[in-house]
């Protein structure tokens, strides 16, 4: 989803204006940018949770030259992934699985049954 579709996405389900939608998805958008530019962690329940990582400089290595190359400390947003949106989002993956597995135990089953009529003498099946 695009930040467009987010917009949209938030207009039709609000009924508010496009523009309207808009304000309100770049007013989150920044307050969350601000949070975390201030180092401030930003939890939504049921969804994850934002923090700020912070990396100690170190030396790198360019690939193409193989010269040791001087990296900056730095700090990078990085996203927790919340527990219920884990289940939400593999829940379409785990009911596949199970369907396959339920398959696979039926065709093992048919598998270990013989046909109806093979033990008879005579009988080409």
């Amino acid at each position: 989803m695009t930040k467009s579709e987010l917009i949209d996405a938030v207009a039709q389900r609000t009924r508010i204006t496009k523009s309207r939608a808009e304000q309100v998805v770049n007013c989150v958008f920044e307050a969350m940018t601000t949070a975390l530019e201030a180092d401030q962690g930003i939890e939504i329940r049921g969804f994850g949770s934002f923090t700020v990582r912070h990396y100690k400089a170190y030396n790198g290595r360019n690939p193409r030259t193989g010269k040791p190359v001087p990296v900056p400390p730095k700090r990078l947003p990085f996203f927790k992934v919340g527990k219920e949106l884990k289940e939400l989002v593999n829940a379409p993956l785990v009911a596949r699985q199970k369907a396959k597995e339920e398959a696979a135990a039926k065709a093992k089953a048919a598998a270990a049954v013989p046909p109806a009529g093979a033990d008879e003498p005579g009988s080409t099946a």
